[in-house]
């Protein structure tokens, strides 16, 4: 096992990271009102702590310096790092940390896909290996990893416990050549895992990331398990979402006693213009340093996930952002972010 350790997101941080979408990016159709999330992201993020944006050129550079300006934002608090993108999803092509017992961190690049070869990814692929040589980076351990693995489907507690579901990391689409006993030892070598929880259920309609468990179930402090239901026997969710949380109630930690589950409502069904059924998760949410970002989406159960992420988060303010506009391309607001933690900055 590795003296490195996979942190929790609650833990200390430096950064929180964008991908900044451009013309080039599936958003171009709708490029203005994402921007709008992202800026009320970066504004939201540079408030309280540094903001690191990856931007894929000169003009794409120029113009979030222009838009940041507009807003207000603090230009000491944004380190604006040049790096060609296919797309936009920084919490599955961005770098895991792990953390040694001094508190110094290393810096995991793993193989990025596009969620087992759905879209092209190289450019997104190589963006950390040019992050690692940016001026804000400190000097620390970087390693690049031949394993393909995403931010999005990965859970920690911080203490050795690592949540996952078994449609996303065994999917033949990602390392067919292992079996789950050698994908568990590589994870718990990288990561310095005591274990592994698999879930066997779980499901998003919309959802091309193969049942990523940020979309479904998320630790918090306290032995605390933040998860999606769905009470409606009518919706298509409602009888893997039963089954998943039921899953939960079996689960314990470490010295063996139950986790405390806070369950998150199920908002009304969303659509794209083709009549698709969208994504819309409020477990998609982003824990910094002393706040939660919590997607919204113009819905009658917004303030009741705030309710409940409150619950979870005692110690952080909870804020909501409205997160419509990224759920047209399947993910939300903790998939556009990545948190960098303390000493990954100079």
């Amino acid at each position: 096992m590795s003296d490195f350790k996979l942190p929790s997101e609650w833990a200390p941080q430096d950064a929180i990271m964008l991908t900044w979408p451009h013309r080039d990016t599936d958003w171009a159709y709708m490029l203005d009102q994402v921007e709008l999330v992202y800026r009320e992201l970066a504004k939201a993020i540079a408030k309280r702590q540094q903001l690191v944006i990856i931007c894929h050129n000169d003009a794409v550079q120029h113009q979030v310096s222009s838009l940041l300006s507009e807003d207000g934002i603090d230009s000491s608090m944004v380190h604006l790092v040049q790096a060609p993108c296919n797309d936009t999803w920084a919490r599955d092509h961005g770098p895991i940390t792990v953390v040694d017992p001094q508190g110094q961190p290393c810096l995991l690049d793993f193989t990025f896909t596009a969620w087992g070869d759905k879209f092209n990814a190289t450019l997104d692929n190589d963006i950390n290996q040019q992050l690692f040589q940016a001026e804000c980076i400190a000097d620390i351990p970087k390693k690049r990893i031949d394993l393909v693995l995403e931010g999005g489907g990965i859970e920690s507690d911080g203490a050795g416990t690592l949540l996952a579901t078994k449609k996303c990391l065994l999917n033949p689409n990602r390392n067919p050549s292992l079996s789950q006993a050698e994908l568990e030892q590589q994870l718990c070598q990288h990561f310095g895992l005591q274990r592994i929880l698999w879930l066997e259920h779980g499901y998003l309609a919309g959802d091309d990331t193969d049942a990523h468990i940020d979309t479904l179930v998320r630790f918090a402090p306290n032995r605390t398990l933040v998860y999606v239901s769905c009470s409606d026997p009518k919706d298509e969710h409602f009888r893997e979402l039963q089954a998943m949380a039921q899953e939960l109630t079996e689960l314990k930690t470490l010295d063996g006693q139950p986790y405390h589950l806070i369950p998150l409502p199920w908002p009304a069904a969303k659509f794209n213009a083709d009549g698709e059924r969208l994504p819309a998760s409020y477990a998609n949410y982003l824990v910094m340093n002393d706040a939660v970002l919590v997607p919204t989406y113009h819905d009658s159960q917004d303030a009741v996930a705030l309710t409940q992420i409150r619950r979870a988060y005692p110690d952080h303010e909870v804020i909501g952002i409205h997160c419509l506009p990224l759920i047209q391309q399947y993910g939300s607001l903790h998939c556009v972010t990545m948190q960098l933690p303390q000493g990954v900055l100079k």
